[in-house]
């Protein structure tokens, strides 16, 4: 391929901007080719489509110069491995990342076909802003590493090993992945894990995300009558599934906005005032955020700031509710079911199992008699907590510091990997969460969108982690 005989005389940083400079529209286009296919882990009619992404993956991996690539079969879809391995003596860096996307729907929110990305001038983005499902969550953010590889394989400056793992349920909640990593510790053994699928402070003030939320997602379902019913002859008589539900869900917080789960709060860590007074001094605008969402008023729990609510401290959702008749028209009903998704975003030190089951215990003991309550718990993960001393943080702020100009802000995150956690446990190394996004990137929504400068930002910071992790780790 044309890339690899690039200048390689270069001084390193000045070959590093001109090559994302050089190659930025191959960059572009590889990218939308994998963006337009829509690989939906949670809906089994794009099965072929998540696998053909795998294999899109795997074959950017090999022109990367990874050495060694293989499709590892799970139980659901392959996670994609590769490797380029120079000397056993050198630190290896792990590099994860997912290549399945959240459903697009609803579609009909979308200004444009969610599968056929298209670059779009926007206030925060006036370069252009790549819009498309998995633009930046995670598929943009992922292929950053692979074309960061071809720029150190290319240019004969990778400093050390390397491996990938690439997996297809993430947004599924990664159940396959477990089992593989405690299967294969020895093959993916490493001194560093490499992550971005997070995102920074704003496009002139990056961050390191150095925790992360954990996640517990319950599904609930209220029975009464033994079938739908006629409101007009049942109804006041009989207890009514959706009303009753309502009246649960809204019982589970209380006048402060607290959650009112016995037992909820009981391992939460309280960050001390020198702790959070850091965390109030990363740049934000209240009125800014509220005008983003097109809001009058935040809300949350009280005696806490919005990016605190968003990071340090627990939280419980209704994702979804259901139930009755909601076609068009009207259909005067008692519905025999309602239904409802749950999620319940957890700080380090509570145990997602731990919590489930405290909720299961607590949503049963409050129905009222005439109704039964069944809770299913779905996915789940441990919150994390990555120390800003150890040399994989420095090295990554060093790699910032080159390309932005400024040392990055160490900042919670209030997202959830729930694999994170495992790996720390299993392969006993650390996450560096190296992330480019945009907190108004809308992962998960409609239109979500990523950054043309974030993109070409990320692949020119990431070689940079390399050396100086290696630097680092050799000064040791």
């Amino acid at each position: 391929m044309a890339f690899r005989n690039f200048e390689k005389k270069q001084k390193p940083m000045k070959a590093l901007k001109t090559y994302v400079e050089t190659h930025k529209d191959r960059f572009l286009n590889e990218l939308f080719e994998l963006l337009k296919i829509p690989s939906v882990s949670a809906d089994s009619t794009y099965k072929k489509e998540v696998i053909d992404t795998a294999k899109f993956v795997a074959k950017s991996l090999e022109n990367a110069g990874c050495e060694h690539v293989e499709l590892c079969e799970t139980e659901g879809y392959p996670i994609v491995y590769g490797e380029k391995l120079i000397d056993p003596k050198l630190p290896t860096v792990l590099v994860y990342g997912h290549y399945d996307v959240q459903p697009a729907d609803p579609i009909e929110l979308w200004d444009s076909p969610p599968f056929e990305p298209i670059i779009k001038k926007t206030e925060l983005h006036p370069e252009g802003a790549i819009f498309a499902r998995g633009a930046c969550d995670d598929k943009g953010q992922m292929y950053m590493h692979v074309k960061a590889l071809e720029f150190m394989t290319s240019t004969d400056q990778l400093p050390c090993n390397v491996k990938f793992m690439i997996e297809g349920e993430e947004e599924v909640g990664s159940e396959n992945l477990a089992t593989f990593v405690k299967a294969h510790a020895e093959k993916l053994s490493n001194d560093v894990i490499l992550i971005s699928d997070t995102g920074m402070i704003s496009k002139d003030t990056p961050s390191i995300t150095t925790g992360l939320r954990g996640l517990s997602y319950v599904e609930v379902e209220v029975t009464g009558p033994n079938r739908d019913l006629h409101s007009g002859i049942y109804g006041g008589a009989v207890a009514n599934p959706i009303n009753v539900l309502s009246k649960m869900i809204a019982s589970l917080h209380d006048e402060n906005n607290r959650i009112t789960i016995p037992g909820f709060y009981d391992k939460v860590e309280e960050l001390s005032k020198e702790e959070r007074a850091a965390m109030a001094e990363a740049p934000f605008s209240l009125e800014n955020y509220k005008k983003a969402l097109e809001i009058d008023a935040v809300y949350g729990e009280n005696g806490y700031s919005t990016n605190e609510r968003n990071s340090i401290r627990p939280t419980l959702d209704v994702n979804g509710i259901w139930g009755g008749y909601t076609g068009e028209g009207a259909k005067t009903v008692i519905a025999s079911k309602a239904y409802a998704k749950i999620s319940m975003r957890l700080v380090p030190h509570q145990d997602h199992h731990e919590i489930t089951a405290l909720f299961k215990t607590h949503f049963e003991s409050i129905a009222p008699k005439g109704v039964r309550v069944k809770v299913t718990p779905h996915h789940g993960g441990q919150g994390y907590v990555t120390p800003i001393d150890n040399i994989g943080y420095q090295a990554a702020s060093k790699a910032y510091f080159d390309t932005f100009g400024k040392n990055p802000i160490p900042q919670r995150g209030g997202g959830s990997i729930p694999i994170v956690a495992l790996f720390e446990e299993t392969l006993k190394s650390k996450t560096i969460l190296m992330g480019f996004g945009l907190n108004s990137d809308a992962i998960h929504s409609p239109n979500e969108h990523y950054g043309v400068f974030n993109y070409l930002k990320g692949i020119e910071t990431i070689p940079l982690f390399y050396k100086y992790f290696v630097d680092l780790k050799q000064q040791k």
